[in-house]
């Protein structure tokens, strides 16, 4: 048995003109199948048009550990793990996988299902060797591709896809957490970035929540403080404080001040939540920051790795008409920030040694060769291991982004 990792070839080269009337042709059924019934009609398709004996597709897990089967017999299929298996090297390389079993004349194409920049999965397709050799490999690309946009569109109306992605029941407050964030990843020519949560299944406080504009990232990062459900709740009320008060197009200190009224008129102060608020400005390299409370940013910059501090402000709900006030800084094309929750940075070891002092640095530095998308898991990796047997005792979260700017903007300080 053969594997090779293939490099991605554009989605339209090498297509002739039938394998472009073909891709069409399954795309107009998906967008006319029933949300429950998307893969179904990939299946087909492709037993038709490649020969295909076997399709199978599998989501990530929420903890981005395993790949889950979706449809028919996902009871009773065993996921497979990112990492160590042919579907997992095409999810983390983000290439095609080809397995080749010569012995039945066998080959299992096995296709990252990427939107956007967000990772969700794997379409894995089993030909025989001879119709391999025939079918182009952009146009299996170009299906799967398709079918992940329709996924995306699916989840409206049914929870098919959801109830693929858990490994383990979610807790309640982690349900609430989970609707809440944009996704794991997103890439833009400006940026690439990726985050994390954990413990995936019973997650808090914790947020993370972006959304980019033709000008601008705006980037929030958030500690609501407490735990379940009460956690969730404060987190759900700021969050969506804050994205109301940035559709309503106030400026970021703005948005902080609208969100610190929401917090405080519902909890007179006993509850307040920690957020590092950001926009960065693509064509300048400019961000805005507000500081108001615990999350962390640290930069790396070539080879160094050094904190980036702020002024501390009141985090949001703590007290009555807080005013907030943005500051700011520059980033560089090839800049790589990481932002950390106070259950990384504060993390202490066996030793009584905090993760912030210098096991943080060696970790970016351990991962300056990864992409953003797979920098959180192997820093949260990174961290149980410096805990040792303590018990994670506070929500993990990490996001990592890979600024590249627009037009040589960001260039200097």
């Amino acid at each position: 048995m053969r594997v090779t990792i293939i490099a991605a070839a554009h989605p339209g080269a090498f297509e002739k003109q039938d394998d472009v009337d073909n891709i069409a042709t399954v795309e107009r059924a998906l967008r006319t199948a029933a949300p429950h019934a998307l893969l179904d009609v990939v299946t087909t398709a492709l037993a038709e048009q490649y020969g295909a004996e076997r399709v199978e597709l599998r989501l990530a897990d929420y903890g981005m550990r395993s790949l889950q089967v979706v449809g028919s017999g996902a009871e009773d299929a065993e996921p497979v793990p990112v990492h160590g298996s042919p579907q997992g090297r095409a999810f983390g390389s983000q290439e095609p996988c080809v397995v080749e079993d010569t012995a039945r004349g066998m080959v299992d194409v096995h296709l990252p299902m990427t939107i956007r920049g967000d990772r969700m999965g794997v379409l894995s397709v089993r030909l025989p060797a001879d119709r391999y050799a025939q079918a182009p490999l952009p146009g299996l690309q170009s299906i799967c591709e398709a079918l992940g946009h329709e996924i995306l569109v699916a989840e409206r109306d049914t929870d098919l896809y959801l109830l693929a992605r858990r490994a383990v029941r979610l807790t309640l407050a982690a349900e609430m957490q989970w609707q809440l964030l944009p996704g794991h990843s997103c890439t833009r020519p400006e940026f690439s970035l990726g985050a994390h949560l954990e413990p995936a299944y019973a997650i808090f406080g914790d947020n993370f929540d972006w959304t980019a504009s033709a000008d601008h990232l705006t980037l929030t990062v958030t500690n609501g403080m407490g735990e379940g459900i009460e956690a969730a709740l404060l987190t759900n009320l700021a969050v969506n404080a804050l994205r109301n008060a940035r559709r309503a197009g106030l400026d970021l200190a703005d948005q902080a001040s609208l969100a610190d009224q929401a917090v405080y008129a519902h909890y007179r102060g006993a509850a307040y939540v920690s957020v590092l608020l950001l926009r960065f400005h693509f064509a300048t390299g400019q961000v805005e920051v507000v500081d108001a409370g615990s999350p962390r940013l640290w930069r790396q910059r070539d080879r160094t790795v050094e904190p980036v501090q702020f002024d501390a402000q009141l985090p949001l709900g703590m007290f009555e008409d807080t005013v907030y006030v943005a500051e700011h800084f520059t980033v560089r094309s090839g800049d790589r920030l990481l932002f950390g929750s106070d259950g990384v940075y504060d993390t202490v070891s066996p030793a009584g040694e905090r993760y912030a002092e210098r096991a943080l640095v060696r970790a970016l530095g351990n991962t300056r060769l990864l992409p953003p998308t797979q920098v959180p898991q192997a820093v949260l990796r990174e961290l149980a291991g410096f805990r040792g047997d303590t018990p994670l005792d506070d929500d993990a979260l990490v996001v990592c982004l890979d600024w590249y700017g627009r037009d040589g903007g960001g260039q200097a300080e």
